[in-house]
């Protein structure tokens, strides 16, 4: 484990901007798995701006991102398909078809679960996993329980993550309940995982991730066990360690 401890928001991302952009760089053929959310903005803008610069290619790189809203179509400019295309893959030279998004419209959720999973085995499983944490610790939308979900799954959303992903809709009444998301099992298979953090509502979980006990309770405290993870978190997120 790897913990980098940067001033702000900015370094963050442009930080992790570069350990994507030299993954891409000695594996042109990467499979990257990608989050969404405020957290990784920054880094997709600087991605951005590597690629324009000519510095890295995406035409042999293939994704998957970690979740999608249950029952969000992919044109409702919340759904995180919409969120993709605006903040990253409109802007590189990306195949369309080597981009992967759990389908939240899907009618039989079973199967888009199972094929998701097996369209990760048949890429070669993930090299790079790019990961926000939630406030309750969640990675992905793996949310406190008594158990670690394992594979890609429908989930029921806490009452904290709804609240605090309010901020993205016109009213709580219009965020998504219930998403689709990888497993804690299908995350920690990644090759690499790089985690980000910034602020201070993220100082807690942080703490409870690194130095607390392994718990499906903090569903990021299984990222212990992996054995090379990154955190680039700023001053405000390691308020407590």
């Amino acid at each position: 484990m790897r913990i980098l401890e940067v001033k702000d928001y900015q370094e963050m991302s442009k930080k992790a901007a570069n350990i994507v952009a030299s993954q891409i760089i000695l594996k042109p053929n990467s499979v990257l798995g990608l989050a969404t959310g405020s957290t990784p903005i920054g880094m997709y803008q600087d991605l951005i701006k590597i690629y324009q610069k000519g510095y890295i290619d995406f035409s042999d790189i293939k994704t998957f991102n970690l979740d999608e809203y249950y029952k969000l179509p992919k044109d409702h400019p919340q759904s995180y398909y919409y969120f993709m295309q605006q903040y990253l893959f409109n802007h590189i030279n990306i195949n369309p078809d080597h981009t992967h998004i759990p389908n939240g419209m899907a009618k039989n959720i079973e199967k888009e679960c199972e094929e998701y999973e097996q369209k990760i085995k048949d890429a070669g499983g993930i090299d790079l996993q790019v990961l926000g944490i939630g406030k309750n610790g969640h990675i992905g939308f793996n949310e406190p329980d008594n158990v670690f979900e394992r594979k890609t799954h429908l989930v029921n959303l806490k009452e904290q993550t709804i609240q605090s992903n309010a901020r993205f809709f016109d009213s709580i009444e219009q965020v998504p309940t219930q998403a689709i998301t990888m497993g804690i099992q299908t995350i920690i298979d990644s090759k690499k995982i790089l985690l980000l953090a910034s602020g201070k509502n993220k100082a807690d979980a942080i703490y409870q991730c690194i130095y607390g006990k392994i718990s499906p309770q903090v569903p990021a405290s299984i990222l212990q066990l992996h054995p090379d993870v990154t955190f680039i978190i700023d001053e405000e997120a390691a308020l407590k360690l």
